[in-house]
């Protein structure tokens, strides 16, 4: 028995917040106790001195591009669930859209049994909504659930169809599937590369507008509370997609949503970083700041903050988007969407939001552990006796500086380089086993 003794346990799950004890038997959760371990406990088990730490439930990532099958040079699964263990993550959804895609039984099948073999984060497939993640014709959604996929999704393109995404909401609902949704208006986005506004104009880049983004997220509200199905929507970034969200939640529509730590700390300012060096074309533009939807204003950061305190926005995600480094090297129009985040979601979260006063510490555990496992009815997120033993003690005073060439993912694109961080993960515990571990002094 392994008993992290007299740590300050938060488990919003089950309304914890304070000192406790935590016994893990096996691998699932004995008890949650207030008495400290005993002299006697300490001669027999394995006894973990977590006072002036955290413990709390394993976080939950509902937004995990791992690249494999497919390209596994940019990751691979073992690599990015070992990643996700030393951010905390001891559940994460991988998005279908590898090489193969995502849209057979094989390939969810791969996909968790690799998991498994790395010994990590759990890894849980996600399916795609259609073949290929084309937009046409709908995947067999029942063939991906019996496969073990919790959500459908086409995330890193949009479904532009209505009708098609009408009968895939119809086809999910059935079989009680959350439908993720990446909200895109191709029509209004296409060409883009970063946010549509001042800074866009002054950089001389192609803008994306929000409006491209708040559309499609209207369009499948509209459905959703057509059908009665559930929906996700993923990396929400828009001061009118949390509007038109929060309307939709008091109409009684099943929605659930998410926002990513870079959209709501970085403003679409950071494309033109200071510390960005000059691309082959001599422009001085950080690629590392380039993702889809974009990084908007400081009116949608505030949106977001907001959304994230009065739970309209239900989680965050990391949108974990590794890309090799040549390829953030480009030109800034040519360069990939995407960044890394398994490693710093929880590390920026905390800093931008609790340390700032925009959440408690237990709300943002909410955020990030017992309410993204509710949202796709995940087993974790929570240390009720009986649970799963999937567990991570936090140093919420560990100040550490973000250095990609000592992260754990096999790429490198942060736009956080060299930012300091405050809090992180010491020890890792999934299924009963550590699984990440960092010796900090007492």
């Amino acid at each position: 028995m392994i008993i992290l003794d007299s740590g300050r346990v938060i488990d919003p799950a089950n309304g914890i917040d304070g000192t406790r004890t935590v016994l893990i038997d096996g691998d699932h959760i004995r008890e949650v106790r207030e008495q400290p371990a005993t002299p006697a406990e300490k001669l027999v088990h394995q006894v973990i001195d977590c006072r002036g730490r955290w413990v709390l439930p394993g976080l939950v990532d509902l937004h995990v591009h791992l690249r494999e099958p497919g390209e596994e040079g940019k990751e691979t699964i073992a690599t990015g669930a070992r990643a996700a263990v030393a951010g905390g993550v001891t559940t994460l959804v991988a998005m279908p859209n590898t090489k193969p895609v995502c849209d057979s039984a094989s390939v969810a099948r791969f996909v968790a049994a690799r998991g498994r073999e790395a010994g990590f984060a759990r890894v849980i497939p996600a399916g795609a909504i259609t073949r290929g993640s084309l937009g046409e014709q709908l995947a067999d959604m029942a063939e991906l659930k019996e496969a073990g996929c919790v959500c459908v999704t086409d995330d890193g393109r949009p479904v532009m169809s209505a009708g098609v995404m009408r009968r895939a909401l119809e086809y999910a609902r059935d079989l009680d599937l959350p439908v993720m949704v990446h909200a895109e208006d191709l029509t209004l986005s296409s060409g883009g590369c970063m946010n549509e506004g001042p800074a866009a104009t002054r950089l001389g880049l192609p803008g994306i507008p929000a409006a491209a983004e708040v559309a499609m997220v209207q369009r499948d509200l509209l459905l959703a509370e057509l059908t009665g199905a559930r929906l996700h929507v993923a990396h929400v970034s828009a001061a009118g997609s949390v509007r038109a969200i929060r309307e939709a939640k008091a109409r009684g529509v099943r929605v659930t949503c998410e926002a990513a730590p870079h959209h709501f700390t970085l403003t679409d300012e950071a494309v033109a970083g200071v510390a960005a060096a000059l691309g082959p074309a001599g422009e001085p533009y950080d690629a590392h700041a380039k993702m889809n939807p974009p990084l908007r204003e400081a009116a949608d950061i505030a949106a977001l903050r907001q959304g994230l305190k009065d739970g309209v926005i239900d989680c965050i995600a990391s949108d974990h988007a590794p890309h090799a480094y040549d390829a953030k090297e480009a030109a800034f129009d040519d360069a990939p969407f995407g960044i890394i985040g398994l490693e710093t979601a929880f590390a920026v979260a905390h800093t931008e939001l609790v340390l700032n006063g925009v959440l408690t510490l237990p709300e943002l555990i909410a955020r990030m552990s017992s309410a993204p496992a509710a949202a796709f009815h995940l087993a974790g997120g929570t240390l009720q006796p009986g649970a799963i033993a999937d567990v991570v003690v936090l140093d919420t005073a560990t100040r550490w500086t973000v250095q990609p060439a000592a992260l754990l993912s096999k790429s490198r694109n942060t736009p956080f380089a060299g930012r300091t961080l405050t809090g992180r993960a010491a020890l890792t515990l999934v299924g009963g086993n550590v699984v990440h571990q960092v010796k900090v002094p007492a």
